[in-house]
């Protein structure tokens, strides 16, 4: 296998979901190391300074340890699908619903998900906060395709991962809930062959181990 970029990742992280989606959007392929979250390779500690995937390595040494940072890294160099160029505003707007995700929207998935981690948490409570972003979330849903216009962009594919994991948290009350457009979304990702592409399973990468190459295919496409 000709050199590639490394990418450490972990199949459920919906952070390294993200980056996984990106890379196969602009046809960059690496080399794909799965780690295991409670039993991380010594090599993925030595260079990720967060000690979190994802985490790429470039072929000229530069690491780059955010996610929407390897979104970005990957997409420009080559992004076929313009998200870089939303249809309704422009990238700074996508980075704003994007940053209202990983900020205050993660924190309260974070202590609905993980309630017993934390100290004086009600479930209920988290929950209600984080569905407040899935609301709007699903108002901007019903009055145009994609978060930023009849195409994806950069925030469609960011935010999807967090939430389908607000939604499997408890798949039955979301499913009651009253957000029809947002299911609609999230649905055609789920089903899609790009979610079936970057959710292949790989065995935990050890040292020496043959490179596996993670790469577009005849088959990937997009939703």
């Amino acid at each position: 296998m000709a050199e590639l970029p490394v990418l450490y990742s972990f199949r459920r992280c919906p952070y390294a979901m993200r980056a996984r989606l990106a890379l196969l959007a602009s046809g960059t392929p690496v080399e794909l190391r799965e780690i295991v979250l409670r039993d991380k390779a010594p090599e993925f500690l030595s260079v990720s300074p967060s000690a979190t995937v994802p985490c790429l390595v470039t072929t000229s040494g530069v690491v780059i340890d955010e996610s929407s940072d390897i979104m970005r890294w990957a997409l420009s160099r080559n992004d076929p699908e313009s998200w870089l160029e939303p249809e309704d505003g422009d990238l700074d707007d996508a980075l704003a619903l994007i940053e209202d995700i990983d900020g205050p929207f993660k924190k309260h998935l974070d202590r609905y998900k993980y309630d017993t981690r934390y100290a004086d948490v009600s479930k209920k409570t988290e929950r209600s906060a984080a569905a407040v972003y899935i609301k709007a979330l699903d108002e901007r849903l019903a009055v145009r395709n994609w978060l930023l216009g009849k195409r994806p962009s950069l925030a469609d594919y960011a935010i999807l991962p967090f939430v389908r994991q607000f939604a499997n948290t408890d798949r039955d009350w979301f499913e009651a809930e009253n957000w029809p457009y947002l299911k609609g979304w999230l649905k055609a990702f789920e089903s899609s062959q790009r979610f079936t592409d970057i959710m292949a399973k790989y065995d935990k990468w050890h040292a020496g181990d043959a490179p596996i190459a993670f790469e577009p295919s005849v088959q990937a496409g997009s939703i």
